[in-house]
């Protein structure tokens, strides 16, 4: 059991309460426990103070609506209430208290693309430095400690838990991305981080944020709020956004690793050249040149790599060390993954590219390393942004020779609906002759494998790393990479 006062909190009348965990659900409501009622989108929290009750909370967590929709059951109850202005944060800070020390190095990164893929990076970097290190977030927890996450940035209690897990189990560095709703409903606010990165900003998650300036201020959070004075910040000041992101850190007197091709950049990138397996790139460390063999496809992932070498090296390893390693690094799943090649030598890849700047950035990236046409596959997902689609259609058509628009994940919307839209802006964008509408997802995968020929690549975009399709309230099971190794399979007459 631990007091309200040692967890930092205060009750209405000084009342004093012990107490036995946590929760955000009333239904893991058990004796004892402290109930966190926070205002939601659609209901809030404060609705389910009466069903906490009955399950014997012994302390209640609102802001004063929560307070007033259960004033009459508090006001028969002997539990303790505490009334924060913000209890989101206040949720944080307690759930970071309750579940114990973290590991010693956190580090986070914020962005609409590349977290991923840069936390990742992180990790392996780590992992070559003989370092017990982790990466948290999309794909769950990964490296030497593994643990399974529903979403990109966990709730709080759920979030400081699987740290203080991962202290428990050895693990010294933690690579973090950090979500635009999980910096908006304070998930992180309690996570003492070494150091924070930005990598890009555009569209995405205007359904949550409704603005830009929102979704633009809610990544902030990671620098204004959560990463404290003394933390150093890494900063891609190629973005548009980078030199404001840059300016906000600055201001709060952070140490800033400008990264990029921006001559202010402390991690200069210089040069790359392009091959079918990979790319040589050339950069600079405070001046100094380096050069260095990437096995990754993709301009944008030298970016991602020294977004993640900045990160490491603003958490207290040596650059040169670092930079030993980066030959070492592989492909994170899903993001830009060789899935299989047919035997003419035509490439497929998958990407988690869900956004019309992640389409259009992937199949940049893609063309130094083609000889002949991209085939690029698309879709958007449902009950989402819906701005977005006809701008993922356009990115597709600009930016690559045949365009095969299908299913994402439609959710509970009609997925002929949510084509329509897309095809509008590819249709728009100019080349219909170059469009085709297939619903099926494997049926597109097949259709797009067949047309390649030698020198050709084609790219599957949009799901990535994700093992399932959701359509309604189901989640069939469906995996890009092995739908694209059947498929290929299938028309070499293998099986």
């Amino acid at each position: 059991m631990t007091s309200l006062a040692e967890l930092g909190l205060t009750a209405q009348g000084g009342r004093e309460a012990q107490i036995t965990g946590l929760a955000v659900d009333s239904r893991d409501v058990k004796p004892g426990f402290l109930f966190a009622a926070l205002p939601g989108a659609q209901v809030h929290g404060g609705e389910f103070i009466q069903y906490a009750l009955r399950m014997q909370a012994s302390a209640i967590l609102t802001d004063a609506e929560g307070a007033a929709i259960a004033a009459t059951e508090l006001a028969a109850s002997d539990a303790a209430l505490i009334i924060a202005q913000d209890p989101r944060q206040a949720l944080a800070q307690t759930a970071s208290l309750w579940s114990g020390a973290h590991p010693a190095t956190v580090v986070a990164v914020t962005g609409t693309n590349g977290k991923t893929s840069i936390s990742t990076f992180c990790r392996q970097i780590w992992e070559e430095l003989g370092i017990a290190g982790v990466n948290l977030g999309t794909t769950g927890v990964e490296g030497a400690w593994t643990h399974p996450l529903k979403h990109t940035t966990p709730e709080p209690i759920t979030l400081h838990r699987v740290l203080a897990q991962a202290a428990q189990n050895g693990i010294t560095h933690v690579a973090m991305e950090a979500s635009s709703h999980g910096l908006d409903q304070r998930r992180l606010d309690g996570v003492i981080l070494t150091a924070a990165g930005f990598s890009n900003f555009s569209q995405d998650h205007l359904d949550y944020h409704k603005t830009f300036e929102a979704y633009f201020d809610a990544k902030m959070g990671l620098f204004e709020r959560v990463l404290s004075e003394d933390g150093v910040a890494v900063v891609n000041l190629d973005d548009l956004k980078g030199a404001d992101v840059a300016a906000i850190c600055s201001a709060r007197g952070q140490e800033i690793i400008g990264v990029g091709r921006h001559p202010d950049a402390r991690l200069r990138l210089t040069g790359q050249r392009f091959d079918a397996t990979g790319q040589d790139v050339l950069f600079e460390w405070q001046g100094r040149a380096r050069q260095a063999r990437l096995e990754l496809i993709g301009g944008f992932q030298a970016e991602n790599v020294l977004l993640a070498a900045g990160l490491v090296i603003a958490a207290g390893a040596d650059p040169a060390d670092v930079f030993d390693t980066l030959p070492y690094l592989q492909t994170v799943r899903g993001r830009m993954e060789l899935a299989a090649t047919r035997d003419t030598g035509a490439a497929i890849f998958v990407d988690y590219a869900h956004t019309p700047d992640a389409v259009e950035t992937a199949l940049k990236a893609m063309r130094p390393h083609v000889m002949g046409r991209i085939v690029v596959i698309v879709g958007a997902g449902g009950d989402r942004d819906t701005a977005k689609r006809p701008l993922m259609g356009a990115a597709a058509t600009q930016n690559a020779d045949i365009v095969i628009i299908t299913d994402d994940n439609p959710r509970s919307e009609d997925p002929a609906s949510i084509r329509a839209a897309v095809m509008a802006g590819a249709v728009n964008a100019g080349g219909s002759d170059s469009i085709t509408e297939v619903g099926d997802r494997a049926e597109a995968i097949l259709r797009g494998i067949d047309m390649l020929d030698a020198g050709d690549a084609l790219l599957i975009a949009g799901k990535g790393h994700e093992s399932g399709q959701v359509v309604g309230d189901t989640v069939l099971p469906f995996d890009d990479v092995e739908q694209a190794s059947v498929a290929v399979a299938a028309l070499e007459g293998r099986i």
